[in-house]
């Protein structure tokens, strides 16, 4: 686009107002996790989820007031059509048990409109626990290959930098879900395995749009004097400028459509990663390439990139 042909944003310039805010949105992230943790669905904290089918439409609050005289609670969010509702409650008795106390309630307070247990999925809490691990072992490990592949190719400063970035992106959209999470009945932003899949995909677009930069960078300052690096990283973040907006751009009008058509089942995941790929895109040009400059300027080492030219 010929909108972003040679620009000439001083990015190091506001690394620091951007450091400023990096810092604030991971603290209040921080802060909320710590105070108000994480909606785990079942997954991750164990109990039921209930798929309820009614032969006519029911608003979501007439559902919830009946579930509540039931004595359950839980969230529920419509699945799909509006005679749809997904129930997850943390109730770890016998599946008959649910089906029959939900079944009476409705039987008894929604007369005229059968609502029909269409199925139950229960996870125990030693399983749970299990999948919660799993998925931070996951997690980590993926890091760690990024951390070591992004080391063999460049050098071990733009390598870390670009694990931290990551963690950065993964670490705010973790804080908005504890500070989002179980505020809208649409979107309840529960913690499941989708999620992690959604932070897998996060850290890997993140990486890939950091090393597009990382790799301008390493065509250009070999053999520059280290008083030229200031100019060079903003020179090379702004010739890949174009290619990161429309890039970007791309993929989360592809995701935006997904979290407003896709359903409730799959929300969190695409606002997870709509979110990720915005700070994803920030935090390589104002996060990642700005700390690589930074421990240069401070270390007064010179460069060992390894290859010659961005592949």
């Amino acid at each position: 686009m010929r909108i972003f042909h040679k620009t000439n944003f001083d990015f190091l310039g506001f690394r620091k107002i951007a450091y400023g805010f990096s810092v604030f949105i991971l603290l209040a992230g921080m802060i909320s996790l710590v105070v108000k943790g994480l909606n785990y669905g079942i997954d991750f904290r164990g109990g039921s989820e209930v798929l309820i089918r009614f032969e006519k439409n029911v608003d979501v609050s007439t559902v919830r007031s009946v579930i509540d005289k039931a004595g359950l609670s839980g969230s529920l969010k419509q699945y799909g059509l509006d005679r749809s509702f997904l129930f997850s409650t943390a109730f770890s008795g016998e599946t008959n048990d649910l089906k029959s106390r939900i079944s009476n309630a409705f039987a008894a307070d929604l007369q005229g409109n059968h609502g029909e247990i269409v199925r139950i999925d229960a996870v125990g809490p030693s399983i749970a626990s299990d999948l919660k691990w799993s998925a931070v072992k996951a997690l980590f490990a993926a890091l760690l290959a990024i951390l070591i592949y992004v080391g063999f190719r460049f050098e071990v400063k733009f390598a870390t930098a670009g694990v931290v970035a990551i963690f950065h992106d993964i670490l705010t959209v973790l804080g908005l879900f504890s500070i989002l999470g179980g505020l809208f009945d649409f979107m309840p932003l529960e913690m499941d395995q989708s999620i992690i899949a959604a932070f897998l995909t996060i850290a890997g677009y993140s990486i890939t749009d950091t090393v597009v930069v990382y790799d301008r960078i390493r065509e250009r300052i070999r053999g520059q004097k280290p008083s030229d690096y200031e100019r060079i990283f903003n020179e090379s973040m702004n010739q890949t400028l174009g290619r990161t907006i429309i890039t970007s751009g791309t993929v989360l009008l592809s995701v935006f459509v997904l979290f407003i058509f896709a359903g409730p089942a799959i929300r969190g995941f695409a606002f997870a990663v709509f979110v990720g790929i915005l700070i994803g895109t920030y935090s390589s040009i104002f996060v990642a390439a700005p700390l690589v400059y930074d421990w240069l300027r401070l270390s007064k080492s010179p460069v060992h990139l390894r290859g010659s030219k961005a592949s």
